[in-house]
C-alpha cells in the first residue's frame, strides 16, 4: 500500500538585511527567527513537511517557489513569508522587492500544474505601508506605501488564501518576542481551533489580534487587524492531523 504525500509548508524570514546603499538597508528583525523556528515545529506535527529558510535575497525567494513546482504534494501547500514589506511587495535580505503577484504566477494553475487543485495558504507578517497612530520603539516592516492593492487580489490564483498581517496601508508590529499576527497564529496551531475550517480559523487569529494584542511604550494602545482574502469554492481543514 502506497504511503499518501506530505503536505508541504515553505517558510521564509528574513532577519538581516544588507544593501548597496548603506543608507537604504533595513533594520535587523528581532524576534522573527525565533517565532519562525517554533511555526516549523509546530507545523512538523501537524504532518508538513516543513522547508524553513533564513535570510534569502529576492532572486533566491522567487527560486524557492519555483522549486515547489517541481516537488510531490499532498493534500495542502502551506507558505509563511516574514520580512519588512510594502504594500503589495516583501522584501529580499538583499532590501530588493519581490511583488505578491510574481509569486501568484508562479504558482498559477498555467505555471504550477502540480498546484492547480491543491489549497494554497499563505501567512504574510510584513507591513503594507506606514500608517499607525503614535509609535514606540518597535520595529515595524515598511517603506513608502504603494496606493494600489486591487490588482494584488486579483492576481490570487484559483484554490488560494492570503492572510495578511494588517491591513493595507498600516504597519505590522514586530518586537524581541515576535510578532502579534505570528503569535496568533501559533496560539490557534498548539491549541483545539486548528480543528477548524480555515476561514474560521483565520476569523480567530483576526479576533485575537484586534482584541488581545497592543504596542506598548510610546505607541501604548496601537491596534493592528489582520485580514484575508480566499477563493476556495470549498471549506477546509489544513491543520486537522
Amino acid at each position: 500500500m502506497s504511503q499518501a504525500r506530505q503536505n508541504r509548508a515553505l517558510i521564509i524570514v528574513n532577519t538581516d538585511f544588507c544593501s548597496s546603499d548603506s543608507d537604504g538597508a533595513f533594520g535587523t528583525r528581532r524576534g522573527a527567527k525565533r517565532e519562525a523556528e517554533k511555526l516549523s515545529k509546530t507545523l512538523s506535527r501537524l504532518n508538513y513537511k516543513v522547508k524553513l529558510m533564513h535570510n534569502k535575497t529576492a532572486k533566491e525567494i522567487e527560486d524557492l517557489y519555483q522549486q515547489e513546482c517541481c516537488c510531490e504534494h499532498g493534500e495542502y501547500f502551506v507558505s509563511i513569508i516574514s520580512s519588512h514589506g510594502n504594500e503589495g511587495v516583501i522584501f529580499g535580505y538583499d532590501s530588493e522587492p519581490v511583488k505578491l503577484t510574481r509569486i501568484f504566477q508562479i504558482l498559477s494553475s498555467e505555471k504550477c500544474p502540480v498546484l492547480s487543485k491543491i489549497p494554497k495558504i499563505f501567512f504574510i507578517q510584513a507591513c503594507r505601508g506606514k500608517e499607525f497612530d503614535r509609535g514606540v520603539v518597535v520595529e515595524c516592516d515598511s517603506r513608502e506605501p504603494e496606493p494600489d492593492c486591487l490588482s494584488d487580489y486579483i492576481s490570487i490564483p484559483p484554490q488560494t488564501v492570503v492572510m495578511f498581517a494588517c491591513s493595507p496601508g498600516y504597519v505590522a508590529f514586530l518586537n524581541i518576542f515576535g510578532s502579534m499576527f505570528l503569535q496568533a497564529l501559533l496560539k490557534v496551531l498548539e491549541g483545539e481551533e486548528r480543528h477548524l475550517a480555515l476561514n474560521r480559523l483565520m476569523t480567530r487569529i483576526n479576533w485575537h489580534v484586534a482584541f488581545c494584542c497592543q504596542a506598548r511604550g510610546t505607541y501604548e494602545g496601537c491596534k493592528e487587524m489582520p485580514c484575508f482574502v480566499t477563493n476556495l469554492l470549498q471549506e477546509v481543514f489544513p491543520f486537522s492531523a
